[in-house]
């Protein structure tokens, strides 16, 4: 099967997916943002979830990481609008300082939600960088990536 990209049209045109013929299945989706802090900001941020003057970020990150997740098909045209079932955002540190967030997006329907678990996680990421740049702004989204998806025609697992 010759692969294309699934949302332009044979004229070359933007076009939505017709998902109507898919199987609805549970679709589940994990993906991942990596952020580099400063150790000023990361000094503050270990300990406890410091509080900024617009709130506490960590809890912030993972409201606001989930209202993105939530309104995926608001920001990205072509993306259909999915009833989620489940969204979880998780902030920590790894064992080299960097913040790492992670997004698990679920539903049950017939097109997958990577791009709501991919939303979630960068939504969250930048909340983040928002409530730190008092701090610093010298701080880097390195990377956002799909870690795994699941229930569709294809999985896919990151090694």
């Amino acid at each position: 099967m010759e692969k294309k990209f699934s949302h332009l049209d044979k004229s070359g045109n933007p076009n939505m997916v017709d998902v109507g013929d898919k199987a609805i299945t549970e679709r589940i989706a994990v993906a991942q943002a990596i952020m580099i802090l400063e150790e000023e900001v990361i000094h503050q941020l270990v300990n406890d979830d410091v509080y900024t003057k617009k709130g506490p970020v960590f809890q912030t990150a993972i409201l606001a990481g989930i209202m993105g997740a939530k309104k995926t098909s608001d920001l990205i045209p072509l993306c259909h609008p999915l009833p989620l079932t489940k969204v979880d955002i998780d902030v920590k540190f790894d064992n080299d300082n960097q913040l790492i967030i992670k997004c698990l997006a679920k539903t049950i329907g017939q097109t997958g939600v990577e791009m709501e678990a991919l939303t979630g996680a960068t939504i969250a990421a930048l909340t983040i960088y928002d409530m730190c740049k008092g701090f610093s702004q010298n701080i880097i989204i390195k990377e956002t990536k799909l870690m795994k998806k699941s229930g569709g025609e294809t999985d896919f697992e990151r090694k």
